[in-house]
């Protein structure tokens, strides 16, 4: 085990990380993406320190393959955008670069300050930048070339512990950004960690926090949902602590209804965890159920696609799929009843269509056999 130190404001030595070798961490270089490893040293290269960061390693450690390989460098974005042509700039509130490999794409951040908070956006250092991440499991850095894991809050010990630990105090963390509260409950239902009781406590007390969150962060909670290997214990988890009516409230209201209902939901993101079809549309787990009662599948008449669209539209509501996304959804279902949707530039329905047809509000119509 080794040490990493720096010197603090007085001007002192002191210990500021631990670093574990690749004996004691027994991450296999193997499992390691190479275009990610590839885009750390051509960093290093160009001289800015870079690292695997987040859930990947923590999964790396795991032993198990991780899905994405996101990564963070002391480089700005302009910088690696000059880095790497196969590459773009994006984002508003944080920019971030996504460098772009065949059909892969790999995120980069840029070490960020945390002196303004969760919505600062001022670069810093990497001691820094790990004082901003939410909790010590996904806060670990991982060097491709040497084969090291930094860690700055004891995520390592954690992991091992199998417990979920937040870095930034309780009574801050969630008002920072109340999309933690998912984070947190989705990583343990991940990984089967333990939510300490204090953190479980603070989650009831500020879940109501989630009511103020944009409908496209919420979306963007759901759709990383769908895209795990397990939505469905992480929709069970999210519904255990009441939060899952701040991503669905209309599905979640629907469940605390009907239990026929909930288990009919559930059962299709528990099919989604086993389904192993990249290629099957994941929107069906959120609207099938929804669809199947709630259409009248005897109209023959044209406009039942359309009918159907708005409907299952207002359903998930907040979440603001894609449009396309959603018919696709659609035309499955439908195709299952044997009414064939072929792709259409008139199926695109415009975001104007949908509001005048439907006022904002996520009250719906409500099924009636539940």
């Amino acid at each position: 085990m080794r040490f990493r130190y720096s010197t603090n404001s007085n001007g002192k030595t002191e210990k500021k990380a631990v670093v574990y070798t690749k004996d004691e961490h027994n991450i296999a270089a193997g499992d390691v993406d190479k275009d990610a490893a590839y885009i750390c040293s051509r960093l290093r290269i160009e001289g800015y320190e870079t690292y695997i960061v987040g859930g990947a390693v923590r999964d790396l450690i795991l032993g198990k393959k991780p899905k994405d390989f996101d990564i963070a460098s002391a480089a700005s974005p302009a910088q690696i955008k000059r880095v790497f042509r196969n590459s773009r700039v994006i984002g508003r509130r944080f920019r971030l670069v996504h460098v772009f490999f065949s059909k892969k794409i790999y995120e980069l951040a840029t070490f960020r300050s945390a002196k303004d908070g969760a919505d600062g956006n001022t670069f810093g250092s990497i001691e820094e930048d790990v004082l901003r991440r939410d909790f010590s499991l996904n806060a670990l850095f991982y060097d491709t070339e040497q084969e090291l894991v930094i860690d700055y809050v004891g995520g390592v010990d954690d992991i091992r512990k199998r417990v979920i630990n937040p870095i930034i105090p309780l009574d801050i963390i969630f008002r920072e950004d109340p999309v933690r509260m998912i984070r947190a409950v989705k990583y343990a239902a991940m990984t089967g960690f333990e939510i300490p009781s204090k953190l479980k406590n603070r989650i009831k007390t500020d879940s109501n926090l989630l009511e103020d969150i944009p409908a496209s962060r919420l979306t963007e909670e759901i759709v990383k949902i769908l895209n795990s290997s397990c939505p469905y214990s992480i929709v069970s988890a999210l519904d255990s602590f009441g939060l899952y009516q701040y991503l669905q409230p209309n599905a979640a209201r629907m469940m605390a209804r009907s239990e026929k209902f909930k288990q009919q939901y559930m059962a299709s993101f528990e099919a989604m965890s086993e389904d192993t079809d990249e290629e099957k549309c994941q929107m069906l787990a959120l609207i099938e159920n929804y669809v199947e009662a709630n259409t009248d599948w005897t109209d023959s008449t044209p406009e039942l696609f359309r009918k159907t669209f708005f409907s299952a539209r207002k359903f998930v509501f907040p979440m603001c799929p894609q449009r396309m996304e959603l018919a696709k959804a659609i035309r499955q279902i439908f195709a299952n009843h044997g009414i064939i949707i072929k792709k259409s530039r008139s199926l695109y329905i415009s975001e104007r269509d949908f509001y005048e047809n439907n006022p904002e509000t996520n009250e719906i119509d409500e099924i009636d056999d539940l």
